[in-house]
């Protein structure tokens, strides 16, 4: 059996969830749930990076002990990802104690074999993105991004990441897929033409108690993304004995896919390739950074602007499976994308209510009208039936492709296309009229459509599993399989088709 182990980054605990974070994560779940149905043994990470100076000042502004303050911030994400569906095996904490103990063990043996070193250092700090930036790095005496900085020197431990760029630069050339999408594996060769300096990572106490205590310093703890990135490692088995299995099942025999946000591509491709690299670790099998959710101005959404969309409100606005649908439809991954309420309803109404909820609720009504709400029998394929048919039953195969190929997106136009080539076989046939004189020939037009239908209902549940399987039950055919996705007659002849209310009421948030 294929294996396909899967992780979202793991989100700093200091700040709620929000439309980027819940993008990301619904994506990854939307992955994972194409890769059970394709029927690959799948492995689900997501989770909290909870060490760091700015949980240690937001727990002394609070007057709780920052664990206290990271076990209530877990729970914001929890219930989020919880709420928005999202089906992970595990949920990591890197203040987990396996993962400390791991942590520790990596350290020791890069002192041990001489690939960290201490050193004084000297340069511009920034506390909320927790990384230090040389003089030529800042842009109008802020970090890159915008952010305030500070100046600092003290004596740190350095890994010496400069020793593996070459060794790193040939990995990433030899491997195509490793760095996806295309251009951002362009991106990355060219921070690497530079010369790539040794990664600082420590801080001492004095300044940050919060944190993996250093194993050959107790005056020290560990840099943030030193102790964060090892997750994907530990949440597996790495450095723990007693899980060697796991580790081998999930990393030595099948290697991660990381998916993460284009801002923290550098920290993910080059730092952490690097360590592994030292320690003697497969590299990942892909990185994949994913694009920016945009704000209708098509700039980043920023809590200054308060633009920043909250994904428990939207849910509660739009539904959450056409939430889910809209993020994996609308958005062709790697890429950023506009997100607006207007956006959304569009979508929602033409590709769900219109297309998929209207093929649903029109053919159930014409069954129950004209056949006691039974699905009728199969007579014979004409040419318009046999190609509608074939249609259906290609379609799994085109989605596989595109999902192994990590395009969601167009899967998803797949599958759309063929419930539009559905409702146009029905409007031609016009079994509500064919039915008064020839009924056997109107049955036949009708179980075709309730086919396609299932069909492409199967082939859209990782997406909206809620709604899919209430479809299903609807049409007496509630299997969600591959086999099911690929082969035609689900339905069994006389089963009961259930019409209920409309399965995708049309949105109208944006009247008036």
């Amino acid at each position: 059996m294929n294996k396909f182990y899967l992780t979202t980054p793991l989100y700093y605990v200091n700040d709620k969830p929000h439309l980027g974070t819940a993008y990301a994560t619904i994506t990854a779940d939307v992955l994972h749930r194409y890769h059970e149905l394709l029927g690959y043994d799948v492995f689900f990470l997501t989770g909290t990076d909870e060490h760091g100076q700015k949980v240690q000042q937001a727990a002394e502004k609070r007057g709780l002990t920052p664990l206290q303050h990271c076990d209530e911030m877990v729970k914001n994400f929890k219930n989020t990802w919880d709420e928005l569906n999202i089906g992970y095996d595990i949920f990591f904490r890197t203040t987990a104690e396996f993962h400390k103990q791991a942590v520790q063990k990596c350290l020791q043996e890069l002192w041990d074999k001489g690939d960290i070193y201490a050193s004084d250092y000297e340069g511009w700090y920034s506390v909320a993105e927790e990384i230090f930036y040389t003089e030529k790095d800042l842009v109008d005496g802020k970090s890159p991004t915008g952010r305030e900085v500070v100046q600092i020197k003290e004596k740190n431990y350095f890994f010496k990441m400069s020793k593996y760029q070459q060794q790193l630069i040939d990995h990433i050339n030899n491997n195509p897929g490793f760095i996806q999408p295309e251009f951002r594996k362009n991106e990355v060769l060219g921070f690497l033409r530079q010369p790539l300096n040794d990664l600082c990572i420590s801080r001492p106490k004095s300044r940050l108690s919060w944190g993996i205590e250093i194993p050959f310093d107790k005056d020290y703890v560990t840099y943030v993304w030193f102790d964060a990135l090892l997750n994907y490692a530990t949440g597996v088995g790495y450095q723990q004995p007693d899980r060697k299995a796991d580790f081998d099942k999930w990393w030595v025999d099948t290697g991660p896919m990381h998916l993460l946000g284009k801002d923290i591509l550098t920290t993910h491709a080059v730092y952490w390739p690097t360590m592994l690299m030292a320690l003697g670790v497969r590299l990942p099998k892909v990185i994949y950074a994913h694009g920016w959710i945009l704000n209708r101005d098509n700039a980043k959404m920023s809590k200054s602007f308060g633009d920043v969309q909250q994904p428990l409100e939207l849910k509660q606005k739009l539904g959450l499976d056409p939430l889910r649908y809209f993020l994996a439809r609308d958005i062709h991954l790697g890429n950023d994308a506009p997100f607006s309420v207007e956006l959304v309803e569009s979508r929602i109404n033409s590709d769900l209510a219109n297309n998929l909820g209207n093929l649903l609720s029109r053919t159930s009504q014409l069954v129950g009208k004209f056949f006691e709400g039974k699905r009728p029998a199969y007579t014979k394929d004409d040419e318009a039936s046999t190609a509608l048919k074939q249609a259906a039953l290609a379609l799994g195969a085109e989605v596989k492709k595109d999902i192994e190929s990590m395009r969601p997106s167009f899967a998803l136009e797949k599958i759309m296309q063929v419930l539009t080539l559905a409702n146009r076989y029905l409007e031609e046939k016009a079994p509500w009229k064919m039915a008064k004189e020839d009924p056997a020939s109107a049955g036949h037009v009708l179980s075709t459509v309730l086919e396609v239908a299932r069909i492409a209902t199967v082939l859209l549940s990782p997406v909206m599993p809620e709604k899919t399987a209430e479809i299903l039950k609807r049409l007496s055919a509630p299997e969600i399989s591959w086999k099911s996705a690929t082969t035609w007659g689900g339905i069994q002849e006389g089963a009961a088709i259930e019409k209920g209310d409309p399965i995708f009421p049309r949105l109208e948030l944006t009247k008036g």
